[in-house]
């Protein structure tokens, strides 16, 4: 066989062993909290046509998607964000129901990004979606949702930062920049780029109270004093519409009991565009790029034939494992396997023993122990194998070897290596 065959391609990886169980452990954790918000699981195909993430949808970059053809020619992707999927198959599903509808997922995504990037190419997404609620209490209880979700993961030290597109939107009305300049404009305010956005404004015709309203956008960040330090900078009507409804938001996620763990940013703009409204990202140690990212986006179900609002969230769980890794954060993976290993002559009891250990609830693995006696092969086997005891049953009885710390120095290399890729594509 060609060594070149047992390797991965570039920008994605294997999972296995201790690190896979720690992810499954945590995903649990994290749609358990989901269905008690009384949301109902929903699974789209990692195939979906291309014209679902076109450029007016406002989802990833043509040259970024990995494409295909079907047989008839048609233009098919890998899914790179599963917002538009999702937007498709309610559209599809929920066409005239009016009511609230509550979605969640768990599925990859696939962004073709360039190499030097150093970013995984497939990234594991759990997210959520409300549909049919325009209401400030849809957006708090997703941002609650997401923060419960993180904390019953294991996360303790982490910030979600809320801004606000219309903001923004409300004083480019007041600017009459063109769409080429706004667009410019907003990559720099996103960047925080102080000094970039100044150079911009000062050679432009526009009024001074808006140029230095734009001007300040990027420094717009911190507590709730933010946002009414915004009202001082405009008398746009849309602009101070969003400001009163991060004021509510405030408010209700404070009956929540979350204001500690929520703080704002006016220069939040998103990366997707289908974004109309709050936007969000959640930030920790240990990455550099945030662990969950959301907000609403009223615009785009319309576009598959629903006019409903909506708003929703992505966990980048592969991204938060990192930062849980990083931080020390221990996950329970549940009971961790026995390994039974046996004489060749006492296998029958060894089924036995291995049966009764399973309809007990607990897990056990069977293996013959190697010629010659070698229990010292057994133990590798087994701490490697992530097992915390073994019983090694034969003709002169039953003897049980407890196994500490595991895999331990396995599931660690495994989970470092996949913590170099540092930035992933993201919902926001």
């Amino acid at each position: 066989m060609k060594k070149n065959l047992l390797h991965t391609p570039e920008g994605v990886r294997d999972i296995y062993g201790e690190e896979y169980d720690r992810k499954q452990a945590v995903s649990r954790k994290i749609t358990e909290v989901i269905r008690r918000f009384g949301y109902a699981g929903l699974q789209t195909p990692v195939l979906e046509y291309f014209d679902i993430f076109s450029a007016e949808r406002g989802s990833v970059a043509s040259n970024e998607l990995f494409k295909l053809f079907d047989r008839e020619g048609d233009t098919m992707v890998l899914r790179p964000d599963i917002t538009p999927a999702a937007a498709r198959c309610i559209s599809k599903y929920y066409m005239y129901e009016t009511m609230p509808v509550r979605l969640y997922y768990e599925g990859s995504t696939f962004v073709n990004y360039l190499s030097l990037r150093g970013s995984l190419k497939e990234s594991t997404v759990i997210g959520a979606e409300f549909v049919n609620d325009s209401s400030v209490d849809a957006d708090a209880e997703i941002i609650a949702m997401l923060i419960s979700s993180l904390q019953a993961a294991g996360l303790e030290n982490f910030q979600v930062e809320i801004g606000i597109v219309d903001y923004f939107n409300g004083l480019m009305q007041d600017a009459n920049l063109s769409e080429e300049d706004q667009g410019r404009l907003r990559e720099l305010i996103e960047s925080k780029n102080f000094f970039g956005v100044e150079e911009m404004l000062s050679g432009m015709e526009m009024d001074d109270s808006v140029r230095i309203a734009l001007t300040t956008i990027p420094k717009l960040f911190g507590g709730i004093d933010q946002i009414r330090r915004a009202r001082e900078l405009t008398n746009n009507a849309r602009a101070i519409s969003a400001l009163d409804r991060l004021e509510q938001l405030y408010a209700l996620l404070s009956v929540y009991g979350l204001e500690k763990t929520i703080s704002f940013d006016l220069g939040m703009l998103g990366k997707f565009h289908y974004y109309t409204g709050m936007i969000f990202k959640a930030y920790t140690y240990g990455t550099g790029s945030p662990v969950a990212t959301g907000g609403r986006y009223d615009s785009l179900l319309v576009q598959f034939g629903k006019d409903a609002p909506a708003t929703g969230f992505a966990i980048y769980l592969d991204d938060l494992l990192t930062a849980m890794h990083r931080q020390n954060i221990p996950v329970d993976t549940g009971r961790k396997p026995a390994l039974i290993a046996y004489a060749p002559d006492c296998l029958e009891s060894a089924v036995r023993e291995a049966q009764s250990r399973r309809k007990d609830g607990a897990r056990a693995a069977l293996v013959r122990i190697p010629a010659e006696g070698r229990r010292e092969e057994v133990l590798r086997y087994a701490r490697e194998a992530g097992m915390d005891r073994v019983t090694f049953l034969t003709r002169a009885g039953e003897k049980t070897v407890r196994l500490e710390n595991p895999a331990a120095d396995v599931s660690a290399a495994g989970q470092a290596a996949g913590a170099d890729a540092a930035e992933k594509g993201e919902k926001g």
